[in-house]
Order: C-alpha cells, then sequence, then structure tokens
C-alpha cells in the first residue's frame, strides 16, 4: 500500500515538473488601423484547470475537454498541455463559455471518422459549411502557440469521390462577442480554416494556416477565413497558405478590419459570394483591407456576386437571383505576386455563360468601393489584362474609384476590362476586351 502510494506520489510530481504552465494573455495591439468598436477589457482569470489527455494520440479526449471548460468557465484559465497530445472524436459544443482563457499549447487533432462527422458536426446555415465545434459566448481568449490539425487528408480524398459529403470546419466561432484568438497553428482543414458567424467585437492576431493534400486529391474550399453574420471582426498579422479565398466577406458581414497579412496561394480576400439565395438580402458594408502580400493567387482584390438567374459554379454549389448592397469597401495597399487578376469585380459568379449573364443581370448593388496602391506583377494567365472590372449593369455600380494602380503583367501591359462602370473614377487603362471572371482554381 505505501509503495502504490508512493509511486502515485511520484507521477503526480512528475507530471507537475514537466508542465510548463499557463501562458500569459498575449497583450494584442490592433495597428496601425483600429476596429471600429474596442474590445471590452477582459478581466484577470482566478483559477487554473489543466485539461487532461490518454496523450496516445488516438484515444478520445472530448470528456477531459469539456470538464475542464466547465470547471473553469466564468472566470478561470484551461491549459491544453504543452509537448501533450489531445483528440477530439465527439462534437463540442463550446457555446456556454464566459470570462474564460483557453491557453492551447499541445497538440489537438480532429479524429478521421468521416462517417461521425458527416452526421454529427454542426450544420451551419449557408452553402455546405459544418464545425468539428462551435466557440461561443462572451469574453473568450483563446491563445497559447499550439496547432489545432483537422486530419484532412481523409476528406480531400473523399471529396474527390464524392462532391456532396459535408466536411468539417477547423475552428468554429459562432456566437462570440468579445473575444480573441491568437497566436495558433492550424492545419489540415477538411474545409474552410475558420468559420465566424452570428459573433462580434473579435481579433483574430498572429494565426498560421497550412496544409495542402498529400495525394492527387487535392484540398479543396480551404478558405483561411469566412465570415458571416458578424459584427466588428478584426484578423491581422497572420500567414495563410491555402487554396481558396484568403478572407471572405460571407453575407451580413459589417465593419470588418483586416490587415498585416500574408496570403499565398489563396483566391484572394473577397467580399463574397454574394446574391446565391433568391430569397436572401445580403449586405457586406464598411470593410477597410490593408497591407496585404498576395502571392500565386487567382485573384488579389475580389468582389464576387451571383447573377440574376440560377447559375451552377459547380455540383455541390450553386445559386443566383439574391439581391443586397456592397457599400464602403477598401483595399489598400497590396503587393501583388504571380496573381491572375489583381483586382476583379464580378457579377456573373458560377455562370460560365456570359450571354445568360448578361440576359439576367444581378440587382445587388456596389456603391463607394476604392482600390488604393497596388504594385507588382500578375501571373501570364490573362495578360495583357491585370485586372476584372465589369458590373451586371450600370444602374448597380457606382463610385468604384481604382487610385494609384501600378501592377504589370510578365509582358509588361497593365489593362483593365472595364464595364458597365463609369471609367473616369478608376485610374487605370480600361479596354473592352473581356476574358471573362476568373474561373481558374488553384486549390
Amino acid at each position: 500500500m505505501h509503495l502504490l502510494l508512493w509511486f502515485l506520489l511520484h507521477a503526480v510530481l512528475a507530471v507537475a515538473t514537466h508542465r510548463k504552465g499557463p501562458s500569459p494573455r498575449p497583450d494584442i495591439v490592433t495597428r496601425p488601423h483600429q476596429p471600429t468598436q474596442p474590445n471590452r477589457p477582459s478581466p484577470p482569470r482566478t483559477k487554473i484547470c489543466y485539461v487532461q489527455s490518454h496523450n496516445d494520440s488516438i484515444t478520445d479526449d472530448s470528456s477531459y475537454i469539456l470538464s475542464a471548460l466547465h470547471e473553469c468557465n466564468d472566470g478561470g484559465h484551461v491549459v491544453f498541455d504543452a509537448d501533450t497530445s489531445y483528440v477530439i472524436g465527439k462534437a463540442l459544443d463550446m457555446t456556454f463559455l464566459r470570462h474564460i482563457d483557453i491557453d492551447i499549447q499541445g497538440y489537438v487533432q480532429f479524429t478521421n471518422d468521416t462517417d461521425y462527422w458527416q452526421a454529427q458536426s454542426f450544420k451551419q446555415i449557408f452553402q455546405n459549411a459544418t464545425t468539428f465545434f462551435e466557440l461561443g459566448g462572451e469574453d473568450v481568449n483563446v491563445f497559447g502557440g499550439g496547432t489545432l490539425d483537422g486530419n484532412g487528408q481523409a476528406w480531400y480524398d473523399l471529396y474527390a469521390e464524392d462532391i456532396y459529403i459535408l466536411r468539417p470546419v477547423l475552428f468554429g466561432t459562432v456566437g462570440l462577442h468579445s473575444g480573441t484568438i491568437s497566436n495558433l497553428n492550424l492545419i489540415y482543414s477538411p474545409q474552410y480554416y475558420n468559420w465566424v458567424a452570428n459573433s462580434s467585437n473579435v481579433i483574430f492576431d498572429n494565426i498560421f494556416i497550412t496544409g495542402f493534400s498529400k495525394s492527387n486529391n487535392t484540398a479543396k474550399n480551404t478558405d483561411g477565413w469566412d465570415t458571416y453574420r458578424s459584427d466588428s471582426i478584426t484578423i491581422q498579422n497572420s500567414v495563410v497558405n491555402n487554396g481558396d479565398d484568403c478572407v471572405s466577406f460571407k453575407p451580413n458581414s459589417t465593419n470588418m478590419l483586416v490587415q498585416n497579412m500574408h496570403c499565398n496561394g489563396s483566391h484572394g480576400i473577397s467580399v463574397g459570394s454574394l446574391g446565391q439565395y433568391a430569397t436572401e438580402v445580403d449586405y457586406v458594408e464598411n470593410v477597410y483591407v490593408y497591407n496585404i502580400s498576395m502571392s500565386n493567387a487567382t485573384d488579389g482584390a475580389r468582389i464576387k456576386v451571383w447573377p440574376g438567374s440560377p447559375s451552377e459554379l459547380s455540383g455541390d454549389l450553386q445559386g443566383g437571383g439574391g439581391t443586397g448592397a456592397v457599400r464602403n469597401i477598401t483595399y489598400d495597399t497590396f503587393y501583388i505576386n504571380n496573381v491572375d487578376y489583381a483586382i476583379e469585380i464580378t457579377q456573373c459568379y458560377g455562370q460560365k455563360n456570359n450571354t445568360l449573364c448578361n440576359e439576367y443581370p444581378s440587382s445587388l448593388t456596389i456603391t463607394d468601393v476604392h482600390f488604393n496602391n497596388f504594385v507588382g506583377k500578375t501571373s501570364k494567365q490573362y495578360q495583357p489584362l491585370v485586372g476584372n472590372l465589369v458590373c451586371s449593369s450600370p444602374n448597380v455600380c457606382s463610385d468604384i474609384y481604382a487610385t494609384n494602380i501600378n501592377v504589370v503583367s510578365p509582358n509588361g501591359t497593365d489593362l483593365f476590362t472595364c464595364l458597365n462602370i463609369d471609367q473616369s473614377t478608376v485610374d487605370v487603362n480600361c479596354t473592352t476586351l473581356n476574358l471573362g471572371y476568373n474561373k481558374r482554381r488553384l486549390f
């Protein structure tokens, strides 16, 4: 009996000795631009809870995670230990969080049980999005320098066989009001890396995103961030290596700030797609995007709107006919390297037939849009064109500005397709040559 107690005591001491302890909460500064609404102060935490782990990279640790979150909710600091692996095999509802810090120092991996996740992941109400978990509540800070691994390869291979499968988003921020998510590595997401819905006053800072397929089946729809029905979201100081939008402002995203980003392999920083659902009214307004390095991408800055007629981008993505408005959007200071279109506006998204698109133009309006200070070189994909500014009719686009645009194609041309916009407000070399919106997908 005494020997058993001796072993247990030494086991506890060994764990305590190897623990790094809680990380200090990062002091995040938004610069050079500020969000429209500053976050409320986050009070100090008064309790520490360590998440247990089987630490075998196999056994589900979901119950341990929920237990620690409940124990330290409303004033505590939850620690995922460094040099420790955690497995999540259950969909986690974490929308109850309040006044809590989540300190992820270790390695968190989601299981590749595709049957379970298709049945049990959280279904979102836009396109085919689902999430492994929903993190929400009030005054929540997530940080720690650790890694979340979506185990995406199984999903990339499965999607190649069946495009109708439901692939989870790696990080679901749903219903979070006042919080920060920072100092994390997000890898191998099955679909989007971040889904931010019904949230407000959230800052994402110092996030590293990467993950490509290791087979011939490419990783698709791997947006870095998608915001939806959210207000005052800041995304900054982050690196995204992916195969779809670096950041995408989905319907009813307002007061968005994105700054100091490096995007590689993406589809650009996009407003939209909008107007997909005929019964919906989509708004995106008050967006500021600043200081972006965009490399090896299909687009730099992009606004994408579905036409007025039903259209099909792919078997699992159709739409068109929705209404709404895009207002007060600024893209400022972009460094372009091997990008198909430095700037693109299209209201024919998803429609391969330009004649049909022109016959049924979008009614969604685009106003007060500014493209400032772009420099660099495009790819040869659309040369002699370097940009595409095409609205469905002059009645729906107004006050589109382009200033100090110094982007050329590999052969030195700098032409923009300009249709149905006021050319006097865009300081670019316009042409009627129209090679269409960018349908190419790098993935």
